[in-house]
């Protein structure tokens, strides 16, 4: 016993807060998402790998193509949670600057022949594995702009730069200063060259999510309200000019309103889940029973996996699955709001309003609430990379839950 207090008191402070007990709720709803998600990406996988009929897939007949696959990278995505909770995240910091170069990077890789394309847009990087950089870019402008707005405070404290009122320019420049202009073009420029190669891929779904992760910190770190009923109101008349002024997004738009007008087309994936939804019923048709998966249904190990989650398992099954990521979420928040520090609120922030996003706007689209946008269910559907990202990130949020107990910092 003596020995361990002399090895417990021989470790730095930072050792000492990064190995507090992690919030053991959280993990259990990431473990039981996760968990259920393969469950969930077996059935709905089984028929379309058994057939091999998904272009450019290659799954050689084996039924369980997906789910190993799944199932592999689910593993390496836990460990490298588990890795990532051991590590300080004050450390994230010095890697915030090298991980936003670094996505703007691999996001100009996809015009380069590592590019690869699929139903018309440039998303995907080979790079010994196919990945879409979109994803690191997410969490790098949530690590960037938490980093940076988690000195907000002190910066603001600072005695204010001093302009020349004697000129036009000095004059301008203290009313931009004043009004908070100034403070934001760095993170601007940043979003807008991000938006800028995603909007040239296409993604759609991408630019969202980007620009929802950053709001979502510059809203918690006290940016004034006006600034984001202003940037609404841009970033809504430039999505509109988008979908106008883009054919898929434009036929995208009109079988959303009205997909029994093209059912031969692109009205047909949303008419085959509402019929898999509706199938459902209240109890389901039973795990494994699903209809709509033996090739009804475009993309039912991807984006429109909770449609197959619905017709199997009914509305019970649905609402049991819609509650889980609801107490995750529910309770991401709550460990944002008992933080040690403020970079650790704003990224916690960041990372659950993500996962909050990108839940809604799929569940949305699958029911038929909002058009097709191409955002995937977080730990159900099928894609390594991005599930091992998820977990990542999941990681980043029990990191700062190890250091709830600790005093807190400004």
């Amino acid at each position: 016993m003596a020995f361990r207090g002399r090895a417990r008191r021989d470790l730095t402070t930072e050792q000492q807060l990064a190995r507090g007990p992690m919030d053991l709720p959280f993990l259990a709803l990431v473990l039981m998402l996760t968990a259920v998600g393969l469950i969930v990406l077996l059935s709905a996988s089984f028929a379309i790998a058994m057939y091999n009929s998904y272009p450019g897939v290659d799954t050689g007949g084996d039924p369980y193509y997906y789910f190993i696959r799944q199932l592999r990278f689910a593993v390496v995505g836990i460990v490298l949670m588990y890795v990532i909770t051991k590590i300080d995240y004050q450390r994230l910091r010095l890697l915030s600057v090298p991980a936003i170069i670094g996505a703007v990077i691999l996001l100009l890789l996809i015009f380069t022949p590592l590019g690869r394309s699929s139903n018309g847009a440039r998303r995907w990087l080979w790079l010994g594995v196919r990945f879409q950089p979109s994803e690191i870019a997410k969490v790098a402008v949530i690590m960037f702009f938490a980093t940076r707005l988690s000195k907000r405070n002190d910066e603001l404290r600072a005695p204010p730069k001093r302009w020349s009122k004697r000129t036009i320019t000095g004059r301008i420049g203290a009313f931009l200063d004043r009004i908070g202009f100034l403070e934001l073009v760095p993170y601007g420029a940043i979003v807008l060259v991000i938006l800028f190669l995603l909007y040239k891929e296409p993604h759609m779904s991408g630019m969202i999510l980007v620009l929802v992760g950053a709001a979502s910190v510059l809203f918690a770190s006290g940016i004034r309200l006006y600034w984001f009923v202003g940037a609404g109101a841009l970033v809504g008349g430039a999505l509109w000019f988008i979908i106008t002024q883009t054919g898929y997004m434009t036929a995208r738009i009109n079988a959303w309103l009205n997909p029994m007008s093209d059912l031969k087309g692109d009205g047909f994936q949303l008419w085959q889940s509402q019929i898999a939804i509706g199938s459902g019923g209240l109890l389901g048709k039973g795990l494994g029973n699903s209809i709509q998966k033996y090739r009804f249904l475009p993309e039912m190990q991807n984006d429109f996996v909770f449609a197959i989650a619905c017709e199997e398992l009914g509305l019970i099954g649905a609402c049991i699955i819609i509650a889980l990521f609801m107490l995750l979420i529910i309770r991401g928040y709550w460990l944002a709001i008992h933080a040690r520090d403020r970079f650790g609120t704003l990224l916690i922030v960041g990372i659950n309003t993500l996962l909050a996003a990108q839940t809604f706007l799929n569940i949305g689209v699958v029911t038929g609430a909002i058009p097709t946008t191409g955002i995937s269910l977080p730990f159900f559907s099928y894609g390594g990379t991005a599930l091992v990202i998820q977990l990542a990130e999941m990681g980043i949020v029990l990191s700062v839950s190890r250091q709830i107990a600790a005093p807190k910092v400004e």
